[in-house]
């Protein structure tokens, strides 16, 4: 079931493609699917960790929108992950690792026949797979996203540039970010339609519980009964649909251009329990952000095709919103669907099991819309790709600034200049793309920067003291000034940009710009909430994620308490509360646990 006008459209299926859960295509439309071709092939979960999975290379070699050709890319991967087209490469994430290679086809066979590592820590990945990382989502700031793990990365010089995320990173599957830069993040596992989408991961964490209404958001509306629920009875209505989201995901901002304008920026989340797509507006109120439901009591797209499983959600190259959907029986993991559990009882009873090694790749279109031409982004000039930048499509202006700063061609960078300081006559979104470009190119000065300040639209305002805090670090009292005159900026986006830029300054006139922006709004909660997450995330940087979160007179308690275990109790009970060889004494925690001046007080006790 869908709006008036909209229609669903088949791009890709079996046995074209089983099992996908991921796609990304490289600047010239072609599209790499990753495939989880042995996630819970039986209710026991029979063979999940095989090395069998594979990403297919699709293409449409006649333009009419459905994939024709298609060729094994790689094979033999355990259960891919994330993925990401960086020119001609294929950056991959496999579960159980926190390692990504790079492939390559160097012949043209469509094949990759090249595999380097990208990012290794040689360390397995623990946890559910279900609960490790998704994303590798290039943002607009030129970092690559993920969730899950407190990290986000660089790419440079043909490698992932690691960067921490002190106060942790965010979310489960699924991870997209709006046209200014903003993250969107889930969390499945926690009925969560949504979070992470206040602030920045590198400034802290900040949540608010009325970011959407648990009344009216949370409940889904699904068109057929949806008996197999992992929450049981609870999870269900008198007439067998669920009642609330248990595994959201795959969630986009639609950015496309070949839509409906209504639809541009709202927020698209499956529940692929409720074989349903919710469409949500992201509202901003004085700086902080909320998700509204667009229906009432129904949803945007809600399929009566009981095996329709949507697991990931994408703006496309042709301007449409392409749907991932697994198709079929079960969707949960193995660990939830054993046996003596409501859900599989209800996995037997309706024999779903063996309804697996399907897949359906779909695009909605509209009538009177017409999908936008394809793109030759790869093996072009450098300035070939500028106008891009201002292209309606999201898709486009993300991977022209991504291309721009994988080639590295500085010749660009005059051109460059004009766009982002609006000698070009370029919309904001073109201008903000060409700012960012700039950046990732490491072309940015204060002129350009103080232009940004200056201009109409608050977004580059707001990049302006985002980018700026090269300078803030650098402790230069000249820019640092120029950002003092934003104060009184009557967008609260600007305000709060201008906390987060400089609210872990040390520097005495960024302190006072602090203060007289939170003093000036005084009834304001994003400003003040944003204040207190950096300094948060600021402890954390000194104690770590768990000594962060406390006050620091329990941080002294803490730490004090962990010096006498050291000096009383470590000789007995072993430095880390695991006991000595000798058993001398018992263990006091269980092996995998580590006692340290991080710990807290839940984590070890010491009998004296």
């Amino acid at each position: 079931m869908l709006p008036e006008g909209y229609h669903m459209e088949l791009v890709a299926s079996e046995p074209m493609i089983t099992e996908p859960v991921a796609i990304a295509w490289d600047g010239n439309a072609r599209m790499y699917v990753a495939q989880m071709e042995t996630y819970t092939q039986d209710a026991d979960g029979t063979g999940t960790k095989d090395k069998k999975s594979r990403v297919m290379l699709l293409e449409d070699t006649n333009n009419d929108g459905k994939m024709d050709k298609s060729t094994v890319f790689i094979k033999d991967l355990m259960l891919p992950r994330m993925i990401l087209c960086v020119n001609h490469e294929l950056l991959v994430n496999e579960t159980d690792t926190y390692d990504i290679f790079s492939y390559k086809d160097t012949n043209g066979d469509g094949v990759a026949d090249e595999r380097k590592p990208v990012y290794v820590l040689g360390k397995v990945a623990p946890g559910n797979l279900e609960h490790q990382r998704s994303g590798l989502d290039w943002n607009l700031d030129n970092y690559i996203y993920q969730t899950v793990d407190p990290i986000r990365f660089r790419y440079v010089g043909g490698v992932l540039k690691p960067d921490s995320l002190h106060s942790g990173s965010n979310g489960q599957w699924g991870l997209t970010h709006d046209n200014y830069g903003r993250l969107f993040y889930s969390r499945g596992g926690g009925e969560n339609a949504g979070s992470g989408f206040q602030i920045n991961p590198k400034y802290g964490a900040l949540e608010f519980a009325d970011a959407y209404s648990e009344e009216t958001f949370s409940p889904v509306w699904s068109r057929i009964s949806n008996p197999e629920v992992q929450g049981g009875p609870p999870r269900l209505r008198p007439d067998s649909t669920l009642n609330h989201f248990t595994s959201g995901n795959g969630q986009s901002i639609f950015r496309g251009d070949r839509l409906p304008a209504d639809l541009v920026g709202d927020y698209l989340i499956n529940e692929p329990v409720a074989r349903i797509i919710r469409r949500a507006k992201v509202v901003n109120r004085e700086g902080k952000t909320y998700l509204e439901n667009v229906y009432d009591h129904k949803e945007f797209i809600a399929s009566t095709d009981f095996f329709f499983r949507p697991v990931n959600t994408y703006t496309g190259p042709d301007g449409l919103l392409y749907i991932i959907d697994m198709n079929r029986g079960i969707i949960q993991e193995s660990n939830w669907t054993k046996k003596g559990t409501f859900l599989r009882g209800k996995i037997d009873q309706f024999d779903i099991a063996k309804v697996n090694q399907r897949g359906r790749i779909w695009r909605l279109v509209h009538d009177g819309y017409k999908a936008g031409p394809k793109p030759k982004m790869l093996d072009v000039p450098a300035g070939s790709l500028v106008n891009y930048l201002d292209h309606l499509n999201g898709w486009w202006r993300d991977n022209a600034q991504k291309q721009l700063v994988i080639l590295g061609d500085k010749s660009v960078v005059p051109v460059l200049k004009q766009m982002a300081t609006g000698q070009k006559g370029a919309a904001v979104l073109g201008r903000l793309h060409a700012l960012w470009t700039l950046e990732g190119l490491d072309e940015i000065n204060k002129d350009i920067l103080y232009s940004a300040l200056n201009d109409t639209d608050p977004q580059m305002r707001r990049a302006g003291i985002w980018i700026g805090e090269r300078y803030v670090k650098q402790d230069d009292s000249e820019f640092i000034a120029r950002l003092g005159k934003l104060v009184d900026d009557a967008n609260f986006d600007v305000k709060t940009q201008l906390i987060l830029s400089l609210g872990a300054s040390k520097n005495v006139l960024a302190k006072q710009i602090v203060q007289d922006v939170l003093a000036k709004n005084p009834t304001n909660q994003m400003l003040a909430r944003a204040k207190t997450s950096i300094d948060k995330n600021e402890d954390a940087k000194v104690y770590g994620m768990k000594l962060g979160g406390f006050t620091p007179a329990e941080r002294k308690l803490i730490v004090s308490g962990g010096e006498i275990y050291k000096g009383m109790c470590s000789p007995c009970h072993g430095g880390d509360g695991n006991g000595l060889p000798t058993n001398a004494a018992p263990a006091l925690r269980v092996p995998s646990m580590s006692i340290t001046t991080r710990s807290t007080p839940s984590e070890f006790y010491c009998m004296a």
